[in-house]
């Protein structure tokens, strides 16, 4: 049977995902570790797929990467993390090296990670946006691994879920800190990719037709970068100390006082050249960046 590309492969259980790929029932209901060279491609797997569950991939060898416009080869290995939900591509090669986890949601229930975990902005990362690491830190990776590994095949006890658990928020937690070190590393880029958006964010807030929309939402920015809407808010808050909400509301508010200083505009006018429906939804937006509501600094202005 041919794959159709169109149509969307879910798998709602682990055992559904095992048995896809021709491997052995999983040891747990709710979570899985998979060596990817056991992995078998069936040739009647459509072209994209979408898993209930969290995934944490590491692949050997991730080959090019791109970052912007700009592509980039790794031959150390890298780390790709998917949420619940998302659409992705099946592998493309029938045999990789590497490590798969897969973990269910219900697993993290009662446990502080169930809320954590979503606020880890990778997970919504693409996968040109790849975690690559280094000699070094794959070592690390396989140490944390290899006790996952273990422990899904010992006997389960009262503290089994608690290691578990540990040791998947210490592999979170490594890539926090080491997504860090490559919004760093590749700091020429992301440089550029800085460049790029404030000029699409100045270009917005200077189109009078544009603004009158609304203020740009993240992903619409994210869209025209290129980027996915997570990892442009992480790069942001990791270079300049602020996500991209708040380089959008320092934007209007900038544009806000100028208008406010240099036109005789009433403020219901300027609000409604600002894409605000309602006057008050303006006022509390601004006072809440200034400490004054328009009026205010129109008049401490003069």
């Amino acid at each position: 049977m041919k794959s159709n590309p169109h149509h969307l492969h879910k798998f709602l259980l682990l055992s559904e995902f095992h048995k896809m790929f021709g491997l052995p029932k999983p040891e747990h209901p709710l979570v899985s570790f998979i060596r990817l060279e056991d992995m078998e491609l069936p040739e009647e797997l459509s072209e994209n797929m979408v898993l209930n569950f969290y995934k944490i991939a590491y692949k050997d060898t991730i080959g090019s990467a791109k970052y912007g416009q700009h592509h980039y080869d790794f031959g150390e290995g890298g780390l790709v993390f998917t949420a619940p939900g998302q659409v992705f591509e099946k592998p493309k090669h029938k045999k990789t090296k590497g490590f798969l986890i897969l973990l269910h949601p219900d697993f993290l229930l009662s446990y502080p990670l169930a809320k954590k975990i979503k606020q880890y902005g990778f997970f919504s990362y693409s996968t040109d946006e790849a975690l690559q690491v280094s000699e070094k830190e794959k070592e690390t990776w396989f140490s944390v691994f290899k006790i996952i590994d273990e422990e899904l095949k010992s006997r389960t006890d009262d503290f089994s879920q608690d290691v578990f658990m540990s040791q998947i928020e210490l592999l979170l937690n490594y890539s926090s800190r080491y997504y860090k070190r490559q919004f760093i590393t590749f700091k020429a880029v992301n440089d550029r990719l800085i460049e790029k958006f404030e000029k699409v964010l100045e270009s917005y807030f200077n189109d009078d037709e544009e603004l009158q929309n609304g203020m740009p939402t993240v992903q619409n920015l994210a869209d025209q970068l290129n980027v996915s809407a997570s990892y442009l808010s992480d790069m942001l808050r990791s270079l300049t100390g602020l996500n991209t909400q708040q380089h959008i509301h320092n934007r209007f508010i900038e544009t806000a006082k100028e208008i406010l200083s240099t036109t005789d505009l009433s403020v219901s006018e300027i609000a409604y050249h600002m894409g605000f429906e309602y006057l008050q939804s303006f006022t509390r937006l601004f006072k809440s960046k200034i400490n004054q509501t328009p009026l205010e600094f129109r008049q401490s202005f003069n």
